[in-house]
């Protein structure tokens, strides 16, 4: 949007994602319920989404998000802490199904007179608005479209595709299998800072559908401060960032599953629990949509991952980049490394014989799981259409998943990745 120009009483916008992903056979002297498989293995995922936005008055949007998606996992979607496609979260099987992903409202308030000009896009009107500003939302959202805003590792639809590089690996952010969540969320923006809070629903079940609507007694409560440092480089100033979170839900706690005896099951023990933890992120920009991040986070491990992935520490670096120095600027590519662990309570549940949502080999011969993973988006020339511009990109990956599940046992495996985007 030009400066000046009037933003956009409404708007649509629509997006496509398909992945396609083959795992060669790897080393698997055993297998559990819940390993990555030894066979060579093929998977898919295909979503789907429309943003249908509406201004409601100064400040005020109303955003509506359609979803549908499919897809088969590898693996039945089980065998590692840092999954090798994140966007199979938001499928339920091979057949087509359709959900609503995102119903909330937007209400921001300027603070002083100065303005900046936000561009429209995705699940944004765009215009002209304060500089300082608060912003409420409430509704049904991500956590993720609001906290962790890492410019360089955030969307599987068009950079790393695995679950690890999305967000902190140990932040259990409150969300229902698919990654959505109701509740509320503040925050107040000045141009060098940014501080947020939100409570929001956890699921009656581990990784269920069902989200638990008793915000007063189960929710998922996270605060964030997002400032630049005194450090600046030729293309920008460092940002960091800092989360806290912490969830109240009937979780079960591994040390109470192997005080029963015999072979542990977290379904005997869940009781009202709480669970906390923390990330931090530095990024630092280095040109045109190109960048380097690291992450750290880490959570109490006394509890059964509840809404996102079997991972209690992290360590992240990595980092986006783009093709310039050979004539393709849209282009971008990418970089990572993980480092992934689990708590000794936590291994000791799985050695012995234990099972948690994602895995279970039924043994463990316990190693740090590390991930190596490069992309190359090739970014296609637009074209019109009577609803704006279509864009489209297609990708190459790969992943190196070392000590899979966190079994020194079992792999490496390696991951080949395929994806076509597109967006209008």
């Amino acid at each position: 949007m030009e400066p000046g120009q009037a933003s956009p009483a409404w708007a649509v916008h629509g997006q496509a994602t398909w992945i396609w992903q083959a795992k060669p056979a790897l080393h698997a002297p055993y297998s559990g319920p819940n390993s990555l498989s030894g066979l060579a293995e093929r998977s898919y995922s295909l979503t789907g989404t429309l943003d249908l936005g509406v201004r409601l008055w100064a400040g005020g949007q109303l955003h509506l998000n359609p979803e549908l998606g499919q897809g088969e996992p590898l693996s039945r979607l089980s065998g590692a802490g840092g999954l090798s496609n994140a966007e199979l979260a938001r499928t339920s099987g091979p057949e087509l199904r359709s959900f609503l992903a995102r119903a909330y409202l937007l209400q921001r308030w300027g603070v002083g007179s100065e303005t900046e000009n936000l561009q429209p896009g995705f699940n944004e009107l765009g215009g002209n608005i304060a500089t300082r500003r608060w912003t409420l939302v409430v509704g049904t959202f991500s956590l993720l479209d609001f906290f962790d805003l890492n410019p360089y590792a955030k969307d599987p639809r068009s950079q790393f595709f695995n679950w690890a590089n999305m967000t902190h690996g140990a932040w259990d952010f409150a969300a229902d299998a698919r990654g959505y969540t109701s509740g509320a969320l503040l925050e107040y923006r000045t141009p060098q800072w940014a501080l947020r809070a939100a409570r929001t629903m956890v699921p009656v079940e581990s990784n269920g559908l069902t989200l638990d609507s008793r915000l007063g007694q189960h929710y998922g409560d996270q605060l964030e401060l997002e400032s630049e440092l005194p450090l600046r480089l030729s293309a920008g100033p460092l940002r960091a960032s800092a989360l806290w979170f912490h969830n109240r839900a009937d979780m079960a706690s591994f040390a109470e599953a192997l005080a029963l005896g015999g072979p542990p099951d977290v379904s005997r023990v869940r009781r009202d629990q709480r669970k906390t933890g923390w990330g931090v992120s530095l990024m630092a920009p280095l040109g045109e949509g190109s960048g380097v991040f690291l992450r750290a986070s880490r959570n109490d491990g006394g509890t059964e991952a509840f809404s996102f992935t079997e991972i209690d520490q992290q360590w992240a670096l990595g980092g986006q980049f783009n093709g310039a120095a050979w004539g393709r600027p849209a282009d971008r590519w990418g970089l990572s490394w993980v480092e992934n662990e689990i708590s000794s309570t936590h291994r000791a549940y799985l050695a012995a014989g234990g099972l948690g949502f994602f895995l279970g080999d039924g043994q463990l011969n316990y190693a740090p799981e590390r991930i190596a993973e490069a992309y190359y988006r090739w970014q296609l020339p637009a074209w019109a259409i009577r609803a704006g511009q279509m864009h489209a990109s297609f990708s190459l990956g790969w992943q190196q998943i070392v000590n899979p599940g966190y079994n020194q046992d079992r792999g490496p495996s390696q991951v080949l990745s395929l994806r076509w985007q597109s967006a209008f």
